[in-house]
């Protein structure tokens, strides 16, 4: 009898832990991180608005693309309104593109149109 009683005490806190810990939550339950959203933009909204840059006497336009390059493959030139302006490396004079750093490892790239 005492070992009946023992077996069924056992099955009971089994399947009160088994019951508790289901309804338990993890850190991601209920969260659809494919539609958050940010806050705050990641560029300046003259960038975001199609405003040129007017760099070495020309305007150069914004694409509306941004390229992935590691921050060893741009050198910084100049600034326009207190956002830095890179070129790549291995680029010479005239320019091909600008860029503006967009978020990490990529950057908007700016052209001359005409």
């Amino acid at each position: 009898m005492k070992f009946l009683g023992r077996i069924l005490i056992s099955i009971s806190l089994l399947s009160f832990a088994v019951i508790g810990l289901g309804g338990c939550e993890t850190p991601h339950s209920g969260r659809n991180y494919a539609f958050s959203t940010r806050a705050v933009p990641l560029e300046p909204e003259w960038i975001r608005n199609g405003e040129p840059v007017e760099f070495e006497g020309e305007l150069w336009f914004p694409a509306d693309s941004v390229e992935n390059l590691l921050d060893t493959e741009v050198y910084q030139v100049g600034e326009y309104k207190g956002v830095p302006i890179f070129i790549e490396l291995t680029d010479v004079r005239p320019y091909d593109r600008i860029y503006t750093r967009f978020a990490k490892h990529k950057f908007r790239f700016f052209e001359k149109k005409g």
